[in-house]
């Protein structure tokens, strides 16, 4: 693997800004991963590890501006987005610390001995331990909350787990400024500064997945690229877990009466939601089916209308583009294909937002409308138009597996009346996050959150947002018939780190 300069690029002119590092060889991710194993001993502290990642937090936000000002540079996503984006990850962190702090995630359950049970129960005392060294794939549209300390690395850390980082390229020098900060938070509490290491390069991204000291990896990607590395995680003498997001559609379904009774505010919202960051949302609905009615039509105006006022925009960087120009070029050309508002090249770097619309009916069978199915990433979005229900029906069923579907119903539908129920009993097998009435761009960090869906949405049924998102670093032990003075503190009866419990089968707080 040879070493090649890594370049950070501004995207608003395609051009070269300044060299960041260079492309890791195996052996300096050989030394990542060794570096990290070695500092794993020092997350064993529930205590340590919550006081670090709330030093993550502070020193981020301490950083903000320089931070903010470095991944502007290299995304153009804009300061306002980016210092909320580095907000929201500062919150995650610190949400994470609250998880340590109150030890819920170990899951501990003890069972005393019960001869009587049919076959008789020994003493079973089971909990969760760390997984060990986790590598993270930054994303390319979110250099804070999912990149180098984002939920992966967070959730990682939480659970006791050190972690090597492949920074995305493009946000390299963000990528670093970022590592930095968050070595200096472990070096607050004596945790050696290898429990987060960061490569750059794609051979060094492969060379990682494979390493047989990592035990488990996160992923935010393409489907191509997330693909081959899950495939490289399962191929390997011992086999990992592989949580990767890898793309999604989003579907929206607009019932009729919802667009009767209010198809502006429907067709305003769906463009805000669909330019919001100039497309470049893994929720961003990308295929809405909309009623060939008045209300449609409205519904149709009121989209053109507010995608008509959204100014172009740049693109994360010029692959993206032209990517983009491309896909929406070989979707216009397909027949009865229409659109009202062109999407496609801007000026020389960026890209102006649209939307097209094809007859649901074309969707309901394989052929040339395929196309139609699959996620094109940035300021576009498709809108079916169906003559029925079972036009809708028929063509949800050829969809595979998304992050979120959304129903937009009207009041007596989301009162109970009408199709909405069976609209989102049709949708749930679909998605792993449904929305009634809202739009899908906006992930909360919340303890209820899910981030994930069937596949391709991501490759297992974990969360990558929010608190059960640490689960995916831990595998369950259990003891059995094992001496008071040999368990683990976690597992004693007195229970000395006074944790939440399933004690006897009864629930202990």
């Amino acid at each position: 693997m040879a070493a090649a300069p890594v370049w950070s690029v501004d995207p608003r002119t395609g051009k070269q800004r300044e060299q960041v590092a260079v492309e890791a060889t195996v052996q300096e991710v050989d030394q990542a991963v060794r570096a990290a194993l070695a500092a794993k001993d020092a997350l064993a502290d529930r205590g340590t590890r919550a006081a670090f990642l709330r030093s993550a937090a502070e020193l981020l936000d301490a950083a903000k501006d320089h931070l903010v000002e470095a991944a502007d540079a290299e995304t153009a996503l804009g300061p306002v987005r980016l210092t909320g984006e580095l907000a929201r990850t500062c919150y995650q962190l610190r949400a994470f610390a609250d998880i340590v702090d109150e030890g819920g995630f170990l899951g501990v359950v003890i069972d005393h001995p019960d001869s009587s049970a049919t076959p008789p129960i020994p003493d079973l005392r089971r909990y969760k331990i760390p997984l060990g060294v986790v590598a993270v794939y930054s994303a390319s549209n979110f250099p804070f909350a999912f990149s180098v300390p984002g939920g992966d690395t967070a959730s990682a850390l939480a659970a006791g787990c050190p972690v090597v980082v492949k920074a995305h390229p493009d946000h390299p020098a963000t990528s670093e400024l970022v590592a930095s900060t968050l070595r200096r938070a472990a070096a607050r509490h004596d945790i050696p500064e290898g429990v987060l290491g960061l490569v750059h390069g794609f051979d060094a991204g492969v060379e990682l997945v494979k390493h047989p000291l990592v035990s488990g990896a996160g992923f935010t990607g393409s489907i191509r690229g997330g693909r081959a590395l899950f495939d490289a995680a399962a191929a390997r003498p011992v086999p990992i877990p592989f949580h990767g997001e890898l793309g999604s559609l989003n579907p929206v379904v607009v019932t009729e009466a919802a667009a009767v009774e209010r198809a502006e505010e429907i067709g305003a919202g769906l463009a805000g939601s669909m330019t919001l960051g100039v497309g470049q949302f893994c929720v961003k609905p990308g295929l809405v089916f909309a009623p060939s009615g008045a209300g449609g039509d409205r519904l149709l105006k009121s989209l053109t209308e507010a995608v008509s006022d959204t100014e172009a925009g740049v693109l994360l960087d010029h692959r993206m583009r032209d990517n983009f120009v491309a896909g929406v070029r070989e979707r216009v050309e397909l027949p009865d294909v229409d659109a009202p508002v062109t999407p496609g090249a801007g000026s020389e770097h960026t890209v102006s937002a649209g939307f097209l619309t094809v007859p649901a009916a074309k969707l309901a069978a394989e052929g040339e409308h395929d196309l139609l199915l699959e996620e094109c990433f940035g300021p576009v979005t498709v809108v079916a138009r169906y003559e029925d229900d079972a036009e809708i029906t028929a063509a949800l069923s050829r969809l595979s597996g998304n992050l979120t579907a959304t129903v937009q119903l009207s009041a007596e539908e989301a009162a109970g009346e009408g199709r909405g129920a069976a609209l989102l009993a049709e949708l749930t097998p679909l998605a792993g996050r449904l929305l009634v009435n809202g739009w899908p761009t906006g992930v909360a960090v919340a303890p209820a959150q899910h981030h994930g869906g069937p596949y391709p949405a991501t490759t297992s049924t974990s969360t990558s947002v929010g608190g059960t998102a640490i689960e995916r670093w831990l595998r369950p032990v259990a003891y059995q018939n094992t001496p008071a003075a040999l368990l683990p503190p976690e597992l004693r009866d007195e229970n000395p780190l006074g944790l939440p419990r399933r004690y006897e089968g009864r629930l202990e707080h």
